[in-house]
This record gives C-alpha cells, structure tokens and sequence, in this order.
C-alpha cells in the first residue's frame, strides 16, 4: 500500500519522466475539453479567488485499483484540477475498508468509493457511526460476476446454470464481494436471488479486496466473485474464470462508485468540496468523449501508480468489447460510463435510497430507517448543482429516478418499505 506522500512522489516521477510532447497533448486536449486555455489550466480559472477561493488547495483523494477510479486519475494527471484553483493527490488505498477509516479519521479528504459503504457508515452498520457526504456519483455500469473455470466445466456457466450446479453437487459454495454493504456485495446478493439462490443460506460469503480476486480464485479460496473491472477481465484473460453476468444486466446504467467525504468535510471546506467536483466533472466529460480519450485514459490508469495491470486488460471492456471466457464476445452498449451527458454524475436521491432497501433486504439493517431523510442528509445535491453549474453541466429535473431490475421488479424511489419487504428471498 502506498501513503499519500509515496503516492504523490510516484505520480510526480510518473510526470516528469513522460515524454514532453506527450504531456503537452494530454494538457492540450484537456483544455480543449473543459473550454480552457493552457494559461487558464496552469494559473487557475476566475473561481479560484475572492469568496469563492477553494479553503484548502491540497485534497488528498483514496482510490482503489479499478478502472472506475480513472476519473479522480485524470482530474489529477490532465490538470482540470488547477482549473479549480485546487491539487488532486490521488492515495492508492489496499481495501475498501482503508479507504473507509482514513476518510472517517480525516486522513484522506474524499475518496472513489463504495456507494453502499457511504451508507453503512452514515448508519453504522458498515463501521463507526459518522455523518457521511455523496458528492457525485462516479460511473454507471461496468463491474461483473466472475464464476471459477473449473465451475464453468460443469455447467454453471450463468446464473441458471449455477443454481442448477448447486442444486446436484452438494457442497459449499463460497463467493466473495469487496465489501459488506458495497455495492458489489448488493450486485452479487441479487443476481443469486434471482436464480433462486440465497446468498446467506445456500453460500458461503467472504470479503475480498479487489485486486487480491484473481489470486483468491487462482488458489481456489472461491467459486465466484463480484468485483469492479479489470479483474473480471484480468480472471479471463488468465485463464481462471469466466464472466457469468455483468452488473449492467443486473441493472442497466445502475449507480456505482461515487466521490464519498465525511458531512463535517463538507461543511468545512464546501469551496473546496464543490472545485473537486467540477475538476472531476471535466475528467469524466473528457473520457466519455472519445474513443481516443478512452484509450489514453487506459494507457495512464494502467501504470503500478495506479491500477497495476496491463492496457489490454482495461481498455477492451473500457470501449465496450466483452469475451465471457468461453468464445462468446459481444458489443456491450451499456458498458462503463462517467458521464453521459452528466447523467451519470448527478447523485439521484433513488440511487442512495435503493442500496438502503438491499441493506434492510439482507439483514443489515434491522428496522427501515426514513429512507428519503437519509438520502436527504448524505446526497449534497446542492454542492453537485454548484459544481455542475462550474463545470457547465446540465442537472437532471428531477432527484428521483425509475429503473427496472432483471427480475422484472421496478424501482422507483416511491415506497422504499414496500420495495424491500417485496423480495420473495430476503434474510
């Protein structure tokens, strides 16, 4: 794991041993994209002065190796945070559960985070209770159910065929998820409801860091797991699994990482909370908007500073190119996204309410908390709408959305009680 001091050393050699005309393009297209001048990225633009003056200019901001953390990245490395009048210093973090303490103990300012884990904190049912912040949601889409090979050799190539596996060979059966009240723990949880397995009666469940699935699977410490790209990718391309589903299936354009800090954060230093936002606005408008910008971001995220693996294993999921491991490939349309026309971003009530729904579904929670207040009180809608408007973004109308599951089940914000009291398999 790597501190914050070493992290920044290592981005700052990173930089300065880049090729010059290859760190002038990456300035120049970011300048570009954000509508800035190189004089405006290097001096600062007009909200960096006056009340307006981001109360502290150094944020240090956790991340964990995953391809979604490529929009804090490249805020950094492009320099769409000079823009704000603020410096990101990206701190590669080793588990969820780091990121989780450092931002509670104020060690990190913000970091690319677990929706869900935002969550559990601010209930105290994922750590110490603490008032916690969603400044932004970070991606749409892209992680994935990776099942062993040697599972998939007996048939249990998807979710039906999994159940039926687990129905004939009795054994048991062990998956791993990055974090209890994560977002991949809820994505895993679903998708074996949905085939008529309960994931806390027919399983056995762990937790895993991200970047430690493929070596669990390889020892054969699991059958399955759900995690966040490129280690879904990385098990195919290692020959140790295959994809069974992706999270998008589960759940088209469905809330994932998001820019998580503490409310006392926020509330100290809301110039600064609202700069990163913009800064990161900008990055994720820049990824989204080419192939080309797609690829670079692949080519920088990629380097041992930061995801650790190699090109080919983030950009084919990256651009949409899906292989399940087994011959089948496929255009993927609904692959990881950071922007979309801020969509993407906008930190909708229903999203937060919806992990809070799981939570109760599975136990977590024992008694429905008010889950409008809640959301209410974590989702800073109001810093979001100020960077948006920073960073000339376009806000959705409305803080609630509707989304229809893969079980057919529609979510929309509406009866959160009822929703999660709904489930036929349920703790």
């Amino acid at each position: 794991m790597l501190n914050q001091e070493a992290s920044h050393n290592l981005i700052k050699t990173q930089e300065e041993n880049e090729p010059n005309f290859k760190r002038r393009s990456f300035l120049q297209t970011a300048a570009l994209a954000s509508g800035a001048g190189i004089m405006g990225l290097s001096t600062g633009g007009v909200w960096a002065a006056g009340s307006d003056k981001p109360e502290k200019e150094e944020v240090n901001i956790g991340f964990i190796p995953l391809t979604d953390c490529a929009s804090v990245v490249m805020a950094s490395v492009l320099g769409f945070d000079k823009k704000y009048g603020i410096k990101i210093i990206p701190s590669k973090e080793s588990s969820w559960a780091s990121v989780r303490d450092k931002l509670v103990n104020g060690e990190l300012d913000a970091a690319h985070v677990l929706y869900g884990l935002i969550y559990g904190v601010q209930l105290g049912i994922g750590g110490n209770k603490k008032d916690m912040a969603v400044l932004m949601t970070l991606n749409n889409n892209g992680q994935a159910i990776t099942l062993s090979k040697k599972l998939a050799e007996k048939g249990a190539v998807d979710g039906a065929g999994l159940a039926r596996l687990m129905q004939t060979d009795k054994r048991e059966y062990t998956f791993a998820q990055t974090f209890p009240t994560g977002t991949h723990a809820m994505w895993l949880y679903y998708w074996l409801a949905a085939n008529g397995i309960n994931p806390l009666k027919d399983a056995k469940v762990i937790t895993v860091p991200p970047p430690q699935m493929v070596a669990n699977m390889r020892v054969g410490n699991m059958d399955g797991y759900c995690v966040g790209e490129p280690w879904n990718h990385r098990a195919i391309a290692d020959g140790i699994g295959i994809t069974a589903a992706t999270t998008q299936d589960i759940w088209k354009d469905h809330p994932e990482k998001v820019l998580g800090t503490t409310s006392e954060f926020a509330q100290k230093y809301p110039n600064t909370a609202r700069a990163v936002v913009a800064a990161i606005l900008d990055a994720s408008r820049w990824i989204d908007a080419s192939l080309s910008n797609k690829t670079k971001m692949a080519e920088t995220i990629a380097d041992k500073s930061y995801v650790n693996t190699s090109v080919d294993v983030i950009n084919q999921r990256i651009l949409g190119r899906y292989q399940n491991g087994l011959g089948k490939t496929w255009d993927d349309p609904n692959y990881m996204k950071f922007f979309n026309d801020g969509a993407v971003n906008f930190p909708y009530l229903s999203d937060g309410m919806w992990f809070l729904t799981q939570h109760k579904r599975w136990g977590l929670l024992k008694t429905d908390p008010d889950y409008l207040a809640v959301a209410k009180a974590v989702n800073r809608i109001d810093i979001y709408k100020d960077a948006a408007t920073l960073a000339k973004v376009s806000v959705p109308k409305d803080p609630i959305r509707s989304s229809k599951l893969m079980d057919g089940t529609v979510w929309d914000g509406k009866n959160p009680a009822a929703y999660a009291a709904s489930f036929k398999i349920k703790a």
